[in-house]
């Protein structure tokens, strides 16, 4: 009677232990697997990643308009150099957004993005981008970082986005710890004397 039970409590910590496995994994894949999902998709506003623009863009225009936030607690002043922009579907748009690190501190931060309505995300394709990529600013530094984009002509195809004629294009700053090797480069650097002082 007392190896059943044994045997029962066994299969069920096993079990318990499988799921809670299980649903670690899926818990550490759900990032990837969202970013996977709203880029094959488009839902969610994501947007492609292309190479070039069209040679020869289409006469229809789209405005692209510019925003630009900060995550609760980033410090930077961030805001878009240029509130909107008009251009040919097709045609290769190039926009600039502003970073400013008021504090006395080094800053790294790293920029998430959105696209408005949803429905034309699938078509706004960006050649270059700041977004993803680690910022790091000094204190005081000022920087300019560049997007340049188009938008497909599929967006005429599609029944959803066809009538789409102002696009939203939207970078949230927040702040990240820097990589360690950085910080150690960092100190390393401020730890040697400039050849001119040791006279």
């Amino acid at each position: 009677m007392s190896n059943t039970l044994e045997q029962g409590k066994r299969k069920t910590v096993v079990k318990l232990v499988g799921v809670v496995l299980f649903m670690g994994s899926l818990a550490w894949a759900s990032v990837p697997l969202y970013d996977l999902f709203c880029r094959v998709t488009g839902w969610g506003g994501a947007t492609d990643v292309a190479e070039a623009a069209m040679d020869q863009p289409l006469d229809e225009q789209v405005t692209v308009r510019f925003d630009a936030s900060r995550d609760a607690g980033m410090p930077w002043d961030f805001k878009p150099a240029q509130l909107k922009m008009k251009l040919r579907i097709g045609e290769e748009g190039l926009a600039f957004y502003e970073a400013h690190n008021p504090t006395d501190r080094l800053i790294a931060g790293t920029a998430s993005f959105n696209v408005a309505p949803y429905s034309a995300g699938a078509y706004f394709s960006k050649i270059a981008c700041f977004c993803f990529e680690l910022q790091v600013l000094q204190p005081g530094e000022t920087v300019s970082m560049p997007v340049s984009f188009f938008v497909e002509p599929e967006i005429l195809d599609d029944p959803d986005a066809r009538f789409v004629k102002t696009i939203t294009l939207s970078y949230t700053f927040h702040e990240t710890d820097l990589p360690e090797d950085y910080a150690q480069e960092q100190a390393a650097l401020e730890t040697v004397t400039p050849a001119n002082d040791l006279n």
